[in-house]
């Protein structure tokens, strides 16, 4: 389990420009695949959504760094805006608090 990455959920609302050319949704999303390997973020998986946000996106990181570079390259095209969480697993925060004092 020590050797896993640590994941990420990001959580992705469209801008008005991202909306508004929601028709290429699909390839921006192809393009923030390859911008992520670039920064050494491996992307799981990718959901549409509906409610509060518009895209969930589940990721894997060896550091937030990577992430945050990644959230940051991503914001700055304009099309979406990012909200970051770090997540564990059931087991992982099982162990967590079995560690504390």
């Amino acid at each position: 389990m020590e050797d896993d990455m640590p994941t990420f959920i990001l959580t992705i609302n469209w801008t008005d420009q991202g909306i508004r050319a929601v028709s290429d949704a699909p390839k921006r999303s192809e393009a923030a695949k390859e911008l992520a390997k670039k920064v050494g973020v491996d992307i799981k998986q990718v959901y549409l959504t509906s409610g509060e946000h518009d895209i969930l996106v589940i990721a894997e990181a060896p550091l937030g760094d990577h992430v945050t570079k990644f959230a940051l390259a991503l914001g700055s095209l304009g099309n979406v805006r990012t909200c970051t969480s770090r997540a564990w697993t059931e087991a992982e925060w099982t162990k967590l608090i079995s560690e504390l004092p």
